[in-house]
């Protein structure tokens, strides 16, 4: 793929704008004067940014992507899938490509796989290139064990005030289904440590890759910390972006997740071990660096 990323204002061509129709003018008033204040207070129409990254997901792509179709026409949204292929070797880009002229999809591709982390660092980045401060960046697994539907309740949830929504397996409500035994106990675990040294208000699932973040949130976010935003490779990443944006004053929240691992095709790109390893690491460092940044109290 690309080093380089387009600036602001370097805008993709979005499809599903939807135009806001003017209140019918009063008898007498000047037609006018009225269009004109009506297009200083409508606000400006919000952009959905859906960051997908991906490796070897042909048989999960297409239905997740018609999914986000189906959602995003439902809500009335006009918005942008960036999908960023990991290496893949087999079809997944091919299955993207089939549908660019069906739905707006933007494709970078790594020559080689780079992990997790570098390849959300990227999706993100391109997003928030593209971004205005109101929209709103959504990033959620390729492999079709995110159900679309819940970015409706996720972007109502960053338009009352929030800068950060997690779908949360931890929510009343919150279903689990066709996950191995081994990797609940490891997200479950991970996140009540995280919670435990590391409270966030709002958060309860630390780990889960489904999330809105307003885009400014990552604009900031981006100006503070450059490219060393996301160093973690791995899954450890999600929890790395979210205590850096927490440093920043992000409000979160979190909305009840169905996660239907059930119907994942193929095997888990997850190593659990290797994961365990890179989280508790993430969680020492992070630990060791607010213990040397606070203030010893005198004697």
């Amino acid at each position: 793929m690309s080093e380089q990323f387009p600036g602001a204002a370097a805008k993709s061509k979005l499809s599903g704008d939807t135009l806001i129709p003017p209140f019918p003018d009063p008898p007498g008033a000047p037609h006018q004067e009225k269009s004109q204040q009506n297009s200083q207070n409508t606000p400006p129409i919000r952009r959905i940014f859906v960051v997908l990254p991906a490796y070897n997901e042909e048989e999960n792509l297409g239905p997740l992507l018609d999914g986000i179709a189906q959602t995003m026409a439902e809500e009335g949204l006009a918005y942008q899938v960036i999908l960023v292929d990991d290496g893949s070797q087999d079809g997944t880009v091919a299955i993207a490509l089939a549908r660019q002229d069906q739905m707006p999809i933007r494709i970078e591709r790594h020559p080689q796989n780079q992990g997790l982390g570098r390849t959300i660092a990227d999706g993100l980045r391109l997003a928030v290139a593209e971004a205005s401060p109101q929209d709103i960046i959504i990033t959620m697994d390729a492999d079709n064990t995110h159900p679309p539907g819940l970015m409706g309740a996720m972007i109502r949830s960053v338009r009352e005030g929030r800068d950060l929504v997690v779908a949360s397996r931890y929510q009343p409500g919150a279903r689990v289904l066709g996950v191995p035994r081994m990797r609940r106990f490891f997200s479950w675990t991970a996140s009540r440590l995280f919670r435990l040294v590391f409270p966030i208000p709002g958060v309860w699932d630390y780990t889960c890759g489904y999330r809105a973040y307003r885009a400014s949130l990552l604009q900031e976010a981006f100006r503070r910390y450059g490219d060393g935003l996301v160093s973690e490779a791995g899954f450890a990443c999600m929890v790395e972006l979210l205590l850096k944006l927490h440093k920043l004053g992000a409000i979160c929240g979190e909305v009840p997740l169905v996660l239907r691992y059930d119907r994942k095709a193929g095997r888990s790109k997850m190593h659990v071990g290797r994961t365990i390893r890179r989280t508790l690491r993430l969680l020492l460092r992070h630990r060791f660096s607010r213990m040397k940044s606070s203030p010893i109290a005198p004697s």
